[in-house]
This record gives C-alpha cells, structure tokens and sequence, in this order.
C-alpha cells in the first residue's frame, strides 16, 4: 500500500488552522443565515435514487461552514488522496493493506452488473450465484415449500451471530419491518450471556425453527458455541439427519459446517473481501431476505448501489458522503468535539445508532497511520444515538445546555408507514424533527428569557447559548432502496475520514486481544484452587468469581 503523508503535514490542513483561527467566536450560524438568504438553498443536496425514483435531503447548512470552509475541506480531500483511494476500492485492489484484501462490499450490491474484479477475475457471476442461491431459499421458506422435519412449515428464524453477523440483520430487519412477513417471527442471537440464546429458545418450537449460523470461518466462539447449545436443544426433539432441514450455514468454511450437520447445499459463502461490519448486502442478509422477500432484499441492494454510484462519480464539492465525512473531520480536529450523535426520528430505526457504531468506531478508531506511524491528529469520534422523540427527554439535555460540542445528525421520512389518527403523530415528530435542528442552532438570549417575565434569578439557567452545529436528513420515505441508499451514506462518510486521516479502515485488530485472553482466562475458570496468573486485580476477580459462581 502506497503511504500517504500525515494529514498535518498536507497544505490544506494548515490553510484550514488559519481559517479557523480567523473565524474564532465569529461563528453564529443565525448570523450567517440573516446575511446569506441562499445558504440553504448552497449547503443542502438532494440524492435521487434511480432504484425506486426516490429523493433525501442532505441539509449541511446548519453547520459551521462557508464557502471558504467548504473549498478548503475539499482540498484537503483531495491532497489526502480520497479520489485515488476511492477509485483503487472501487477497481478491486487490496487497500485494506494489512490483511493484503480488497475491501470490496461496494461488488456485493452491483445491481447493474458492471465488470468487477479482484486479481484479474470476475466476482459478478459469483456475487450473482449466492444472490440466486438466497432468492430460491427464501422463496421456498417464505412459500411453505421448505418445511421441518415433522413436515411443518417454518415459522421461526433464529439468527445466530456476533458484530456485523447480527447488526447489520438485526438493524435492517427493524427497519425495514412494514415490508416484512408477520408469520415469521425473527430472533437474534449474538451475546454469548446463556440469555440471549435461552430466551430465544424458549419462545420457539424445534418443528418450526430455522437457524441461520452467521460466521464465515464457522469458528467465532461466540458464534458456535450459541450454535452448538441450538443445536443440543434441537436434538431433544429432532435427531441428527433432521438438522439439515434445520440449519443452514453462512460460512466459507465447508468442512466445519458439515461436521456440524450442515448440508452443505445450505451452506451461503461469501468472499474474503467481505468485511463484518459490510456484510449485510451479502449472504450475512440472508434473515433480512427471508423476512422482507427477495425483491424488496435487492431493492435494498440498488438503493445502496445507486449511493455507491453517486460516491464514485460525483464532483467532491458536490458529494454528499464526502461532505458528510469532511464535517466530521472538521469537527474532530478542529472543534476538538469527540462525539457525534445521529438521532433518527423514526421507530423503526431504533437500531441504526448501534450498527453505525461498529461501523464508524470499528473502522476508525485507529491510531496508527498507513506509514505506522502514530498520528498527530484525533480520529474516530465517540458515534451513539437513540431514536427521537425518547431521546429528546434523557439526553438532548446536555446537547442544548452542557458544555460539549456535539455535531449531530436528525433523519426523518416526510411519509410514515403508519399515519395514525389522519397523520396527527407524524406532523408532530416532524414537528419535533424541525425544532430540535433550530433551537440547537438559535438558542435563547437572556433577553429573551427576560422577556418571557422569568425571575432574574433564572435567567441564566433558561438562556441556551445556541450555535450547535446540525445535519439534517429527510427522506421521502423508508423504503429498502432509500434505507439502502442512507446506509452507503455513513459508509462512505467513513471511508472519508479514514482516508483524511491516512488510517486503515478496514482491519480490526483491536478486537483480537481480548478474545485471546478470554481464551486463557476460560481454562482457568474450570481448574480447580485459585487462579495467580494475572496482575493482583484480574486475579482477585477471577478468583471472587469463581467463588460465587459455587455457591
């Protein structure tokens, strides 16, 4: 992998430190739109979607930006060398550099059937056979051809996996919900806490009940050992030769899925080039596909390809994930804010938070440049969210009032799945959506306040400051292309800021160490006497532990 300078050392990132040196505490977004009536109209994009004719808004203009902002951000992109990365991912090269892969999700949602290749050989006729592998599965489960080993139809889905094996499924399942089959009742199950999978198990029936066992080596220990307790209660009822009708395997790994018991006509693969937290459009989303149907699962996956051409193709300055991503940086090394918030004002997307979570923190909390050099600059903010309006009363306090600068993201549909009691409920989250966005913006002055007739002794606990920097994102409505097409927003977003930041988006070895431990750890929790291996802290827990654990 060819190195790349530190951003600090790129002319851009020093013209961006004076600029924001001159701009100081001359930044109040209320000022810049009484002076500028075109701001608006300047800093916000539309995306139209050629999967279903769709549109989402982008509106940047309620953050800390000029013109001047906007032209120096762009430089800095491209002396970062984003368009060069971004061309070499989408070209098939192994850009993920320290696990010699290319990171090639972008191939796994290629409804138009461009020519796409690793090592000189086509992945389309391959990405396309699992694609069709996934449509007659689906149909026959969904149609009640594919039945149990009593001869019943399944009822159940029990996807078992860990990361993006289950947050991704888990998320779009949710999401995508009011395009679901409703005879079919969907568990996750990822946590290795003995819950997860007991609950799931009690509220299913062995006759009715489909695994999905989501793990491409077929070796995650969280994974298989959920899989193996599914399978020992399987057995109480069924026997061996019955798991086939069972279980089916997403996995490359065919001889640890047919020693488990699984056929391996029911096995799904997918490439080495597919990481976790981008493996939902693949096999991963064989749940999702179930739930939703295969024509609505590849609407989800045009959608995203529709956002992958608009990355690819459009200007930067016009580039909505790219702007996306150079607010952020911005922010993080300019502001100095540490987190970002994305608060959907919708139900269905109550998930979206945590799976942007792996997303952004898994693929940019890193440190260390692509020279190995540790960098100079912070990266990967803090992401976390909740839906609204639930959030607006625990934690917007501290976005309105607390003394942390917290960019934040607002996502709404103008046209709900549910227009309860004619609309009344979406017009007031939408109503919401819209006044969380200003007031953060215009806050409240102590004149105000004062002229509201409040006591003078509380002026200054009702006064808000203001100037809070949003983006707000507003969708036609939340179809599998639109939610498809949002998903590929925040992906290239990060692609952006790694690419800034000159780090490796796409290893994850900071998740690796503690597994190793565990794995130690675990052996001495079966040994008898107590454990004096460790620092005097683990050791002193461990042995609490174990302690208790007899009682």
């Amino acid at each position: 992998m060819p190195g790349f300078a530190q951003a600090t050392e790129l002319p851009a990132w020093a013209s961006l430190k004076d600029h924001h040196a001159t701009l100081g505490d001359n930044i109040v977004l209320k000022e810049y739109f009484k002076k500028d009536p075109e701001r608006f109209n300047k800093f916000s994009f539309t995306f139209k979607n050629e999967a279903d004719n769709s549109e989402t808004l982008f509106d940047f203009s309620k953050n800390f930006i000029t013109d001047e902002t906007l032209k120096l951000l762009v430089q800095l992109a491209k002396e970062a060398n984003l368009e060069e990365l971004r061309d070499n991912m989408f070209k098939g090269e192994k850009i993920n550099f320290t696990e010699n892969r290319a990171v090639y999700h972008v191939a796994l949602r290629n409804t138009s059937n461009q020519a796409m290749q690793v090592d000189g050989e086509s992945v389309v006729e391959g990405v396309n056979e699992v694609l069709e592998h996934m449509k007659v599965f689906s149909e026959q489960v969904r149609s009640g051809e594919w039945k149990g080993f009593t001869g019943k139809r399944i009822n159940t889905i029990i996807n078992v996996g860990i990361g993006g094996s289950d947050l991704g499924p888990v998320m779009v399942s949710e999401a995508l919900k009011p395009y679901g089959d409703r005879n079919l009742k969907l568990h996750f199950v990822s946590n290795i806490d003995g819950t997860h999978i007991a609950e799931a198990l009690k509220d299913s029936d062995p006759e009715t009940t489909l695994f999905l066992i989501a793990s491409k080596t077929f070796t995650t220990a969280e994974t298989t050992t959920n899989a193996n307790t599914a399978k020992n209660w399987f057995l109480k009822t069924g026997k061996q030769e019955d798991i086939a009708k069972h279980f089916v395997a997403l996995s490359t790994n065919e001889s640890e899925v047919t020693k488990f018991g699984i056929d391996k006509k029911n096995m799904f693969g997918f490439s080495d080039w597919v990481g976790g937290r981008y493996s939902v459009w693949s096999a991963i989303g064989l749940s999702v596909c179930l739930y939703i149907g295969y024509e609505n699962f590849h609407q989800f996956l045009a959608g995203a390809h529709a956002m992958d051409k608009h990355f690819k193709e459009t200007p930067l300055e016009k580039n909505i994930p790219v702007l996306g991503g150079l607010l952020s940086v911005w922010y993080s090394d300019f502001f100095g804010a540490q987190t970002h918030l994305v608060s959907p004002f919708d139900q269905y997307l109550h998930r979206f938070p945590a799976y942007l979570q792996q997303l952004s923190m898994e693929s940019n909390g890193k440190a260390i440049t692509r020279t190995g050099e540790y960098v100079k600059y912070t990266t990967g903010p803090i992401l976390f969210g909740e839906p609204a309006t639930n959030a607006q009363h625990s934690f917007y306090q501290l976005l309105h009032q607390g003394t942390k600068l917290i960019p934040t993201d607002f996502i709404i549909a103008a046209q709900s799945h549910n227009p309860v009691e004619n609309n009344k409920h979406q017009k007031m989250l939408a109503s919401n959506f819209f006044a969380q966005a200003e007031a953060l913006m215009v806050g409240k002055t102590p004149e105000e306040v004062k002229a509201e007739g409040a006591p003078a002794d509380l002026v200054s606990h009702k006064t808000f400051l203001g100037n809070r920097p949003t983006t707000s994102i507003l969708a036609d409505k939340i179809t599998p292309a639109t939610l498809g097409a949002l998903i590929v927003y925040y992906e290239h977003l990060t692609f952006t800021e790694g690419a800034i930041w000159n780090i490796n988006s796409f290893d994850q070895w900071g998740v690796e160490l503690g597994k190793v431990l565990a794995k130690k750890i675990l052996a001495e929790l079966d040994e008898a006497g107590e454990s004096t291996a460790h620092d005097a802290s683990t050791s002193g827990l461990i042995n609490a532990f174990k302690k208790k654990a007899s009682l």
